[in-house]
């Protein structure tokens, strides 16, 4: 009986300095029915070239240059040349570990369709890894070990874009990359949440994401916070909000204001509510703002919580819990 054929979809640019190592760690995988689709998406350095004779010596590796523009484009086509019963995405600049594919398609021939396969991830850095990644890999791996990936899914990505694995007929339920919207990785991560694909568990350490001040994560405006949180809210108002409950929005710092004011643009009318003494009965937008206690006099209303730091976050859960109220129906943490 034949091997099923993992196809992994990666786009490039620039990133000569460390596609040695990224596709080295795929040709070292103990699975090895794979195809590479590598897209070279209008680099200017060595890249081409170095992947160029990868492809030479292994046939397994498909390179193309991308006819369109972005790393939407590149992963549209590469997956519009892909074979593969199951997909998987790997990033150009980063490593595998050397069991991953064997060890997602053991979980995905396990569970079946209408499943992703995950892993934990490790940041690495030659200059070191800031706290924020740290707390953020924390956080990321902390909802993978359960699979309760969905849970805090307004918060931030929680699918990493090159550490998921997914049946062919899944990624195409879910519209795969027909859709031209930033940040990509997220808004899959909102479609398969919307098409119930279920988390898979894991406690395997399967990859090792490079951070660097020129990552594209960093320092592309298709990745700045205001497209993280209009797709958040729209994503929410399409597959959560309830409209027969009144809305309201926690908190009036930077976030919240943002929320608002896209609230306002949508005609989405909302109750605006926070903790902080000095802005109560103030006005921001002409909305005037309520102590957070005036969620009693509301008929079970749905709220938005965009207050940033983390005690504050755990209090405001403690309230919610004590008036029982469920996360992910009656409140929603977009940060």
């Amino acid at each position: 009986m034949s091997k099923p054929l993992i196809s992994i979809l990666t786009p490039f640019k620039n990133t000569s300095s460390y596609l040695y190592e990224c596709i080295n760690s795929i040709i070292a995988q103990t699975y090895k029915h794979w195809e590479l689709l590598i897209i070279d998406d209008h680099s200017t350095d060595s890249s081409y070239t170095i992947v160029e004779d990868f492809a030479k010596s292994d046939h397994r590796i498909k390179l193309f240059k991308n006819s369109g523009d972005g790393i939407i484009d590149a992963l549209a086509l590469a997956f519009s040349k892909s074979t593969g019963t199951f997909i998987t995405r790997m990033d150009s600049d980063d490593k595998m570990h050397p069991e991953k594919l064997q060890i997602m398609l053991n979980d995905l021939q396990s569970h079946g369709k209408g499943h992703i396969a995950l892993g934990l991830v490790k940041y690495f850095s030659t200059n070191g890894i800031g706290d924020g990644y740290a707390k953020y890999e924390s956080w990321l791996n902390n909802l993978t070990i359960r699979g309760t990936n969905y849970s805090e899914i307004y918060k931030e990505c929680v699918i990493p874009s090159p550490c998921w694995m997914l049946h062919r007929d899944d990624l195409i339920a879910c519209d795969g990359f027909d859709l031209n919207r930033y940040p990509e990785d997220y808004d899959l991560t909102f479609r398969l949440y919307k098409n119930n694909i279920k988390c898979i568990a894991s406690n395997r350490l399967l990859h090792y994401w490079r951070d660097y001040s020129t990552r594209a994560s960093r320092t592309h405006p298709n990745y700045a916070e205001n497209h993280f949180l209009q797709l958040k809210l729209d994503y929410f108002l399409e597959l959560d909000r309830d409209q027969s409950r009144p809305l309201t929005i926690w908190g009036a710092g930077h976030k919240g204001k943002t929320v608002a004011k896209l609230l306002k643009e949508k005609q989405v009318d909302f109750i605006w509510i926070c903790d902080n003494p000095k802005k109560i009965g103030k006005h921001i937008y002409a909305i005037e703002l309520f102590n957070f206690e005036h969620l009693n006099t509301l008929k079970q209303p749905q709220s938005i919580i965009t207050v940033a730091n983390s005690k504050e976050q755990k209090i405001i859960t403690s309230y919610f819990e004590k008036i029982e109220m469920k996360s992910m129906v009656d409140y929603f943490f977009f940060c």
